[in-house]
């Protein structure tokens, strides 16, 4: 995996609350997924390529390993995972400072794959040529 690329931070808001008090999943799943076409897009430009148009096609292993609060400073942290011949996969692990220590809030695997639009359509395209990756 490459190295950890800080992609967004957030301050969670009292409207992002569930009924329990904590912040609703569907929150953070979408700061998720912001975060990690953020760092694919950073990777993608690391190895070489221009700015290429991106979609999530899959996001697995969602864990929630504590729970987020109003007032946190929340960092999403995203790594390159693996590079395919149209896709990309993201590690995103999303952190808090609460009294002075980083404590891992949740993380997931973020699935982009390279697209081209025309008209109403989009498909995969290589984001490398033949023979660039393994």
């Amino acid at each position: 995996m490459s190295e950890r690329h800080l992609a967004i931070k957030v301050v969670m808001m009292p409207r992002d609350t569930n009924p329990h008090g904590t912040i609703f999943g569907g929150v953070l799943l979408s700061y998720i997924d912001q975060a990690g076409a953020v760092g694919a897009y950073h990777e993608i430009r690391r190895l070489g390529h221009g700015d290429q148009s991106i979609v999530t096609v899959g996001m697995k292993s969602v864990e929630f390993h504590r729970p987020v609060f109003i007032g946190d400073v929340v960092s999403f942290w995203t790594r390159q995972m693996r590079v395919g011949r149209s896709s990309i996969t993201m590690h995103v692990e999303v952190e808090a400072e609460r009294d002075g220590q980083t404590e891992k809030l949740t993380e997931a695997e973020v699935t982009y794959v390279v697209v081209e639009q025309k008209g109403q359509e989009r498909r995969p395209v290589p984001l490398f040529q033949s023979g660039e990756v393994d």
